[in-house]
């Protein structure tokens, strides 16, 4: 069971951060509470289970010592000191006894029985001098020797040795206890209080596994409907029940959300609206264009024959005119974008003749140095590559100067056309913004010749075509304009298909 829990723990639907602090904290409180509570446990339980044992043995052996040893006589043989030894190890069994008395001649006698093998090399020293340390008597202390006692770890093994003397010129007592038992109770107690430490922290795992889900449910049916909301949804909303912060939570959730399908709405509306007035006008407006066109072209005609005073007059109507009629053109062809009507007429193109035609039919032979190999042929739309060239190029040749070089190469699956100029490049603040309608580099220069749709109506044809246009600056100086688009713009489409 507990290997299935934690691998339904680790293997969940969603691990999220906050469920793992959640878990942690859980974890870590039911820890130290486990902890400390078996820890003050075992030291409570050792104390008393040490006391009470070191408290009956001393105590019997101070008795012993009284009725036993303190009825020798003053000189006892080894005779008489092992048969009291016997008879006091015997009197209470469990603990080993040590008699020794010291003779006239200044040779010491020995008395010793007991389940231990017990002799004075086994009594550590401080405690020899503390039995044998003679105190003056006093009104608060009435006794010339006192019982003491030590704990020790011969060979690793835990005993209690305690030691008296008999006041008058007795013999001294020592007492050797085996504490084994005890320690092996406690060892037992230690495991078992660790054993239910590891069940309290699998218990907090599981708790904190069902907190979890009680709490995060909701948290994570509003992430995911947040994230629905973020990916267009606008009419989903969340079931509401309760009245804690959740449902509070919810509540202003599904408000927010309902303002903002609103704004959206309203928002769409009216850009459905902005893009059907600029589709109408510009519809509107090239039907007169066409006549001002015309015009302008025959006064354009008539320009050597007119009046000096008139002809720059002339010159400006028929050059605004065509500047008009572009960006009518460009503007026609932004809202086509906009509705998502514009679409592909893909041919097999050889691209550098494709290139040499857009160049050719500009003027601008003289200006731009082309590097392509012959027999690069890709499937692509060839208007919509004519209109990214020229808008790529005319921006070279306006803002960089010439000479600009046109460099085409196939990179595995995709064509890649680089457009340099001479130029001092672009500013790094304008780099982002080359590709924004209507965006103008320089505040200054607000009616200059173009309309700020050409790059964007570039970039636009790009993304039609499954790739895209880079902007940067060179190496060596000049802007560096990137087109990347597909070999084969028809398998792109149906893949996407």
């Amino acid at each position: 069971m507990t290997k299935r829990f934690l691998g339904g723990l680790f293997a969940g639907r969603r691990w999220t951060s906050l469920r793992l602090r959640l878990l942690v904290v859980f974890a870590l409180v039911a820890l130290t509470a486990a902890v400390s509570a078996s820890g003050i446990a075992y030291w409570l339980n050792r104390e008393a289970v040490l006391t009470r044992t070191q408290d009956a043995a001393l105590g019997d052996f101070r008795q012993e010592m009284q009725n036993r040893a303190a009825a020798l006589p003053a000189d006892p043989t080894p005779e008489e000191l092992q048969r009291t030894a016997e008879l006091m190890a015997g009197s209470s069994p469990g603990y080993s006894v040590l008699l020794v008395d010291e003779l006239k001649d200044g040779r010491k006698v020995f008395g010793a029985a007991g389940p231990d093998s017990f002799g004075l090399n086994d009594v550590p020293k401080s405690l020899q001098h503390a039995v044998n340390d003679q105190q003056k008597t006093t009104a608060a202390n009435d006794a010339q020797y006192h019982m003491y006692w030590q704990r020790t770890k011969p060979r690793g093994n835990p005993y209690l040795v305690g030691g008296t003397r008999i006041v008058g010129g007795g013999p001294t007592g020592y007492m050797y206890k085996s504490l084994a038992q005890e320690r092996d109770d406690l060892n037992a107690l230690g495991w078992s209080l660790t054993i239910a430490t590891g069940l309290a922290l699998l218990g907090s795992a599981l708790l904190a596994q069902a907190a979890a889900r009680t709490v995060l449910k909701p948290v994570q049916r509003l992430g995911d409907a947040a994230r629905r909301l973020g990916e267009g949804e606008l009419d989903h909303r969340l079931d509401v029940s309760g009245t804690d912060e959740l449902a509070d939570l919810s509540h202003t959730f599904n408000k927010t959300a309902e303002a903002l399908e609103k704004k959206v709405a309203d928002m769409s509306a009216r850009e459905e609206a902005s893009r059907r007035f600029v589709a109408d006008m510009s519809h509107e407006l090239r039907t007169p264009l066409t006549a001002l066109t015309a015009v302008a072209e025959v006064l354009e005609e008539e320009v050597d024959d007119l009046d000096p005073m008139i002809a720059p007059a002339v010159a400006l109507v028929v050059s605004e005119t065509r500047r008009l009629n572009d960006l009518v053109e460009n503007l026609m062809e932004v809202t086509r974008f906009d509705a998502g009507t514009a679409r592909l007429v893909l041919d097999d193109v050889d691209v550098a003749d494709q290139v040499t035609a857009c160049i050719d039919a500009r003027a601008w032979l003289d200006a731009v140095e082309l590097d392509a190999e012959r027999g690069i042929v890709v499937r692509l739309d060839p208007r919509r590559l004519d209109v990214i060239l020229a808008n790529l190029i005319g921006n070279a040749l306006k803002h960089g100067g010439s000479p600009v070089r046109v460099s085409v190469r196939v990179e595995g699956e995709w064509l890649l056309i680089v457009v340099k100029d001479n130029g001092p490049g672009i500013p790094e603040e304008v780099l982002p913004h080359v590709f924004d309608r209507f965006y103008k580099a320089s505040a200054s220069r607000p009616k200059s010749d173009g309309s700020g749709l050409g790059l964007s109506i570039a970039m636009e044809n790009a993304h039609i075509h499954g790739g895209d246009i880079t902007a940067a600056n060179g190496a060596e100086g000049g802007a560096l304009f990137t087109l990347r688009l597909p070999v084969d713009v028809g398998k792109v489409i149906a893949g996407e298909a």
